[in-house]
């Protein structure tokens, strides 16, 4: 039996001002009449969103695709301070040149609250990947930048490929590690990361609170670069702390043996807006597996969300054991672009309970939605009141399948499931769908190669057919979702 798995959580969006920076914050939604997610709410402040769901219990641990990234259990140096002279001052080991503008926050869609530009993130797949590699003015007005979805936070530590790690991690004088800076944050930290190229396999165990997050951003939107060439272990990024959001992070797994692109073991985290790519390519295909982004169980983590990445050419052609995003607990997947999976786009398995599925488009992968239970860890399953809504699950090989244990509150409402060539629904229980079009989406410009451009054209079926429940208010490119223009349904609101 394979084991593939899909993830749901309630999420509501609200925009409003955080000091000078443009923030959304979002409460917790209701689930529907049919679907109870919304049982033993524990309300948690991520980045960007207030999650609910829920999660517990014992099992055994056996081999999956998510074994390669937690099999090592290495940790993360513990927390330091930055490095200090004699006379305790920071020790500035080697200034770098920078200054605070080199830190500005570029790229990122900011909803109606600000203008987009030409510098900031694109209208598509491939508009974007330009932007993301362009060179970037420093000197270009605020006015004409777009902001990520981050808080003002007490703390502030800097990176870029030319610091120095004896440093003290400030604007002028940057950490050149992104380890390093996490060695030195606390709870309400950002760690701002220039441009450049890191070598992967990072390791953080540092955690914050509800109240006091933990963000690592880069700076543009993957203008930050995590490599595989060079790099030791098996992951490009492996976090185990708590309360932490990775934030618009190209991860890279050319030239490399990585089997994980971000994988994520601990609770209440945010995954969101990073561009993960060629994961599990030079590898062979064995049981231990692999995926793009990792949400695990395993250390019992619960309650975290994988939020408008880009996910693309994950694992060896055939191979059933690598996954794009791959989920164990409870959380959300929302506004994910993913295509070319080796196996599941999108799977649940494990412990994967309570996960809201909204507004995806995934395509050219061996099965579009994988949601299912088997193989427990910390709960006996099965996978119960997951929510399956307004995604796209277009020319997969299948395409929405239950498998193993699953329960009887899951709900699949207004997707577009079509041209899934063995099939394009495979349910349990009884259960059926909802709302579903059964068209072609019409995209801009489809293609199973290359880079296609995964818009809605201006005659997609798609368009005003989502429904707004458990949706955010923002698409993939961060531009509003609401009831005056229609909810349509996939990663773009068109």
């Amino acid at each position: 039996m394979n084991k593939f798995v899909t993830f749901a959580s309630e999420i509501r969006v609200h925009a409003l001002l955080c000091s000078s920076m443009t923030v959304l914050l979002a409460a917790c939604g209701g689930g529907s009449g049919e679907q109870d997610a919304s049982q033993a709410k524990q309300q948690t402040q991520t980045a960007a969103y207030m999650v609910s769901s829920d999660g517990s219990s014992a099992g055994t641990a056996p081999v999956d695709a998510l074994m390669a990234n937690r099999a090592d259990g290495e940790q993360a140096e513990p927390a330091a301070a930055p490095a200090r002279d004699d006379a305790g001052q920071a020790a500035d080991a080697a200034p770098s040149n920078y200054s605070e503008k080199d830190f500005a926050l570029i790229g990122y869609g900011a909803g109606d609250a600000m203008p987009h530009s030409a510098t900031a993130y694109g209208a598509t797949d491939a508009a974007a990947l330009a932007a993301a590699t362009a060179a970037q003015g420093a000197d270009l007005p605020v006015a004409a930048q777009a902001v990520p979805v981050i808080p003002s936070t007490t703390y502030k530590l800097y990176v870029a490929p030319n610091g120095n790690d004896s440093n003290a991690g400030s604007a002028a004088a940057p950490f050149k590690t992104i380890a390093r800076a996490a060695r030195a944050t606390r709870g309400s930290t950002t760690v701002f990361v220039a441009p450049g190229t890191y070598t992967g396999g990072i390791k953080t165990t540092v955690s914050g609170s509800a109240s006091a997050r933990i963000y690592f951003v880069s700076t543009t939107k993957w203008g930050a670069k995590i490599v595989a060439s060079g790099s030791s272990g098996k992951t490009g990024w492996d976090n185990r702390g708590n309360y932490v959001d990775i934030v618009g992070f190209e991860v890279n797994g050319k030239g490399g043996k990585w089997t994980g692109g971000i994988y994520n073991g601990g609770s209440y985290d945010m995954i969101r807006a990073n561009y993960v790519h060629d994961i599990a390519k030079g590898v062979g295909c064995t049981s231990g597996g692999g995926s793009a982004i990792g949400v695990d169980s395993y250390y019992k983590g619960v309650k975290s969300d994988v939020v408008g990445n880009l996910v693309h050419d994950i694992g060896p052609a055939g191979c059933r054991f690598v996954q794009g995003i791959y989920v164990s607990t409870s959380g959300s997947v929302k506004n994910n672009v993913v295509y070319r999976v080796a196996e599941g786009a999108i799977h649940l398995w494990h412990d994967a309970n309570r996960v809201i599925i909204t507004n995806n488009t995934v395509t050219t992968s061996n099965t579009g939605i994988i949601v299912g239970g088997g193989d427990y860890y910390h709960t006996r399953g099965p996978a119960d009141y997951i929510a399956v809504y307004s995604n796209i699950v277009y020319d997969n090989k299948m395409g929405v399948s239950e498998q193993g244990k699953t329960g009887k509150n899951n709900t699949y409402r207004n997707n577009l499931v079509f041209k899934n060539s063995t099939y394009n629904w495979q349910l349990k229980n009884g259960l059926t769908h909802s709302g579903t079009v059964s068209s072609e989406p019409l995209f801009v410009a489809y293609s199973r190669s290359g880079t296609p451009d995964l818009r809605l054209s201006s005659s997609s079926p798609a368009i005003g057919r989502g429904t707004p429940t458990e949706a955010l208010d923002f698409d993939f490119l961060e531009r509003p979702r609401n009831t005056t223009t229609g909810f349509d349904i996939g990663a773009y609101q068109h």
